[in-house]
């Protein structure tokens, strides 16, 4: 099957480069909901059977064009919301960035037994991503959107994707509304077939800047 991954539109704590991960957390700027809006456009002749948001405000409202675009009603999963921030929440100071990015980093990079300080290790979220996937997979469809979040969509992937790594997660970020695709199922492996719109080796090549948003920052140990 297909899943394709969705992160969120621009919120205000993406302008300020803040760490953000409460429930039900900020809605979107202007050029936010222009971004979701565009999304329609972006998926226009993909098929989807279903879509499924967190329960973050700023997935609800990202998916509202499509869902009225498509006729679709979305699916509510606690498991799809962004990776909890624990001690360093609302903040945006540089060490308490190194501290999440680093974390999350550890995780893509297969070290699931770290904790967020705080907050929850690599195998409790990825576990509970896992699950919401376990059930779109026992739903029998082809293709279904998640609209999700940033860090957590980069980690599921490292984890979970057999064609790319550390270093390339590391190097990539998702950008707001940025779309990732993969193929396959849990039983037999996942495939990233595209990352913002571009094969792996083309996004390989040419890399990802990184934006205000305090996960896209690449760590300089």
């Amino acid at each position: 099957m297909r899943l394709i991954l969705i992160r969120h539109g621009q919120t205000p704590a993406n302008v300020e480069g803040i760490l953000e991960s409460t429930v039900p957390g900020p809605g979107l700027t202007a050029l936010g909901t222009e971004q979701a809006r565009q999304l329609v456009g972006a998926l226009d002749g993909q098929p989807i059977d279903s879509l499924y948001v967190s329960t973050m405000v700023r997935t609800h409202l990202t998916a509202a064009p499509l869902v009225a675009a498509r006729g679709l009603d979305p699916v509510e999963r606690p498991g799809l919301r962004e990776i909890a921030a624990g001690d360093v929440e609302g903040l945006n100071d540089e060490a308490s960035v190194h501290q999440y990015v680093s974390t999350l980093f550890s995780w893509c990079g297969g070290d699931l037994d770290v904790r967020m300080p705080g907050a929850q290790d690599g195998h409790e979220v990825i576990g509970r991503f896992d699950e919401v996937v376990s059930e779109i997979e026992s739903l029998g469809l082809d293709t279904v959107a998640v609209v999700s979040h940033g860090a957590i969509i980069r980690a599921w992937c490292a984890v979970r994707a057999a064609n790319i790594d550390l270093d390339f997660v590391t190097d990539h970020y998702v950008t707001n509304t940025g779309i990732v695709v993969v193929d396959g199922s849990s039983a037999d492996g996942w495939e990233l077939t595209s990352w913002l719109g571009q094969s792996v080796g083309e996004a390989a090549a040419r890399g990802v800047a990184a934006d205000h948003s305090p996960a896209s920052e690449h760590l300089d140990d």
